[in-house]
């Protein structure tokens, strides 16, 4: 009567290692870049030189760094499948754009940390999905506008920053539905305040000062005053910006024209990344040698796993027939 016992834990120990085999191998324990805490649920990918977000990412992570890489750019579903996550850091990177959509999964995150990228413009729509957030970083960055209505869907906010950035206005009514705001930084910013378009801001920040810190920081283009003193005289310009809210950014056209997969990256990853990590893919061409040898040897494992899990399936059918 041994024989199915042994046969049974050896199913078991088979299924479990092809389990693991089938997640993929995100964290260092199972040979990935990233460093995961199964209690705590954080996965650290910071500071790891990634051009690529990796794959296989746990789905309850909670908390997910990926700052201090060369990201340029994100798949629009790369987050779909992180639904759990509360706490998100894409902060110094290299994000040009961000497609619309990319963060519409992320119901439940509470802090988004974006700052120090490269971005010129946002889509319109992209944080309305984000109910709950209640820190959002924008600074230093390359803001040159804001859509219209971007922040209305924020009622959570508590703290925005925007510092740092190329923004001459803001869009009337853009902070009219923060009510839980208790700190905008709005300094070193060109504030156009020649034309009417600032006196929005300006009384905003009037009624406001007091209540949300450091709005009174905000200056007119050369730090002659603050914005917060500018009158409807000094303010008497109708003026015309270029729309840069709505415009499609080149890298997004681009990317969508030249890929049939929306989860593919738009850059290749470095091959030294490939040997620490399975986690990637390569669309722009053919993979290289090493890649394909541990792609082999990944399925060539899978493989000897259901192999394996046959037998030892048919040496119990085996033993039950005899008994």
């Amino acid at each position: 009567m041994m024989g199915p016992v042994l046969a049974a834990c050896l199913l078991i120990i088979l299924s479990t290692a092809w389990i693991s085999q089938a997640n993929g191998a995100t964290c260092k324990k199972d040979g990935g870049v990233c460093t995961c805490n199964d209690q705590t649920k954080n996965v650290d990918c910071s500071s790891k030189g990634l051009t690529a977000i990796p794959s296989n990412i746990p789905v309850d992570t909670d908390r997910l760094d990926l700052k201090y890489n060369k990201l340029s750019s994100l798949p629009p579903k790369v987050f779909h499948h992180l639904s759990k996550l509360t706490y998100l850091s894409l902060g110094e990177n290299q994000l040009q754009a961000l497609p619309a959509g990319v963060f519409d999964q992320l119901v439940e995150l509470d802090r988004l940390e974006l700052g120090t990228n490269q971005l010129t413009s946002l889509p319109p729509g992209i944080f309305d999905k984000l109910t709950k957030l209640t820190w959002l970083d924008l600074d230093r960055n390359q803001l040159q506008s804001l859509p219209h209505g971007v922040f209305d869907k924020l009622t959570e906010l508590k703290e925005l920053s925007l510092q740092y950035n190329q923004l001459k206005r803001v869009p009337e009514g853009a902070f009219n539905f923060l009510e839980k705001l208790t700190l905008l930084q709005l300094d070193t910013n060109p504030w156009d305040c020649s034309c009417r378009d600032i006196l929005y801001l300006s009384n905003w920040i009037r009624e406001k000062k007091g209540t949300v810190s450091n709005i009174e920081a905000a200056e007119c283009d050369g730090g002659t005053k603050a914005v917060l003193e500018i009158t409807e005289e000094e303010a008497a310009e109708d003026c015309v910006y270029p729309n840069t809210t709505t415009a499609i950014p080149t890298t997004i056209i681009t990317t969508l024209a030249s890929s049939n997969d929306d989860d593919i990256p738009e850059l290749p990853v470095p091959q030294e990344n490939f040997q620490k990590f399975l986690g990637y893919q390569e669309p722009d061409h053919l993979p290289t040698q090493p890649q394909c040898l541990m792609s082999i040897s990944g399925y060539l494992g899978l493989m000897m796993s259901l192999v394996l899990a046959s037998a030892a399936i048919l040496y119990v059918i085996h033993f039950l027939k005899k008994a």
